[in-house]
């Protein structure tokens, strides 16, 4: 059984895509672009050292200017945020190939994180399976598991070498002339997995 995975090389998507293994999914690691940079390049860089298959799924720039937008409007990034994996969900579950897809959500992400309504509506319109591993995991949990698989790096979110929503995101306020951290939050710090623990 087949899952196509969203992954930003982070711990919560390696978390995520490991425990799918784990219960008997064959894994395809998906990361988004717009295009517009090749920051996915460190998703496939941490894929390959995990030994999980890796694409890049291609979105509309259309989308991300709208995030911008979005995020300009409001003056934080929640909501384009949420919208970009909304959009990205959508995308990879209309592939004709795809029959189910994952993310690495967790139990207390605000966003993105699509209700119970939104997901099934999500499997409805694409008849596909949503599958979240790490819905029913808070944040302890999640840093016992990842501080055990895991050599992880952390860091502040604009200093970090990731392929997350994000860095296209900021990208794109900068050719706007706005100044990425007067809308995303200072002080706030991501991760990236290096590789297993022990290799």
């Amino acid at each position: 059984m087949l899952v196509h995975h969203l992954y930003s090389g982070g711990k919560d998507s390696s978390l995520a895509a490991w425990m799918l293994r784990k219960i008997g999914y064959e894994v395809r690691l998906v990361t988004v672009s717009f295009g517009t940079l090749d920051n996915w390049r460190f998703a496939k860089e941490t894929a390959e050292r995990l030994g999980f298959e890796h694409r890049v799924l291609y979105l509309p720039r259309e989308i991300l200017e709208r995030a911008g937008e979005m995020a300009i409007k409001d003056g934080h990034p929640n909501n384009a945020i949420q919208f970009i994996h909304e959009k990205a969900l959508e995308a990879l579950a209309s592939l004709p190939e795809v029959e189910r897809v994952s993310d690495g959500t967790r139990r207390d992400d605000r966003v993105p994180l699509l209700d119970l309504p939104e997901a099934r509506s999500l499997e409805d319109r694409f008849s596909v399976a949503y599958i979240r591993p790490l819905l029913g995991l808070g944040y302890k949990t999640i840093r016992e598991l990842t501080e055990r698989l895991f050599v992880v790096e952390i860091r502040e979110s604009e200093k970090l070498e990731k392929a997350d929503y994000e860095v296209e995101l900021r990208c794109m306020l900068m050719e706007r002339g706005i100044d990425p951290l007067g809308i995303f939050p200072k002080g706030h710090y991501q991760s990236r997995v290096m590789g297993w623990k022990g290799d």
